[in-house]
């Protein structure tokens, strides 16, 4: 792509059993639209419903991963379903919400929105070099609830204040100390450190991973329901993947689940 091309909605590929979600206006810092948040709506959807799919990484184009929600959109979102002033929390939660475990490849540098786009992935790979800023406080922005409740959840109320309130400058090596990131590397083991995680994800059994996944977000917001658990508990430990993990390991082999 040549790097002074504007781009257009996020990019999806599917391959192999793995989908990649590729943030695509470069020349913006991969800034999100309404269009974008509506098209990345339209990809979870699908998403959502394939059995093929084993796993997403959501990245970026160029240099950045994503410098958050267009301002210039606040005030000319175009009259159409869904293109409400809660759209980008939709489409976050809707992101959090998929069954089937998340990658954020952190390419650079992640601002504004961006950053609770990438938190509500299950992994997080960072490059060195980039930062993070959440500048809400400083827009006279209050920050959506379920943005907020991620942040505490998943980093604790300290960091979330210092990051809404203070709106500090964050570097790489501190977000990964702070739980952010996952991994941080250099720009040349990106690719392969994702590719190390996903193969770590499509090694397990689908029903395990995609329960379980449920299962702790919902103790992370404090909507764990027991007999909700439980359902998933007896659903894997009636099922065929269960049985065929017990044989690989009496055969010592690898396994090969179906997802039932």
């Amino acid at each position: 792509m040549n790097p002074d091309d504007t781009g257009g909605p996020p990019q999806l590929q599917l391959q192999d059993g793995r989908a990649t979600l590729t943030l695509n206006r470069p020349a913006h810092h991969n800034r999100l639209h309404v269009a974008d948040l509506l098209a990345l709506q339209q990809h979870f959807q699908a998403l959502q419903t394939d059995p093929a799919v084993r796993l997403l990484v959501l990245t970026g184009s160029g240099r950045s991963f994503c410098s958050g929600f267009h301002l210039g959109d606040f005030d000319h979102q175009p009259a159409q379903p869904g293109a409400g002033p809660r759209l980008f929390e939709e489409t976050v939660d809707a992101l959090e919400a998929l069954p089937l475990p998340t990658i954020c490849r952190l390419n650079g540098s992640v601002f504004g929105g961006a950053t609770d786009l990438a938190l509500a992935c299950d992994f997080r790979v960072g490059v060195q070099g980039l930062v993070l800023r959440m500048p809400a406080a400083r827009l006279g922005l209050h920050y959506y609830p379920s943005g907020l409740q991620r942040f505490v959840a998943r980093l604790g109320l300290a960091t979330a204040k210092r990051l809404f309130l203070l709106a500090d400058t964050v570097p790489a090596d501190e977000l990964l100390s702070l739980g952010y990131l996952d991994r941080l590397v250099p720009p040349d083991q990106l690719d392969a450190t994702v590719q190390q995680l996903a193969d770590a994800l499509a090694a397990g059994a689908p029903l395990a991973l995609r329960g379980m996944k449920q299962s702790l977000d919902e103790i992370a917001r404090g909507t764990f329901d027991l007999a909700t658990v439980r359902a998933r508990e007896a659903r894997c430990a009636a099922s065929a993947d269960l049985r065929e993990g017990r044989a690989a390991i009496a055969d010592k082999r690898a396994p090969r689940f179906t997802g039932r």
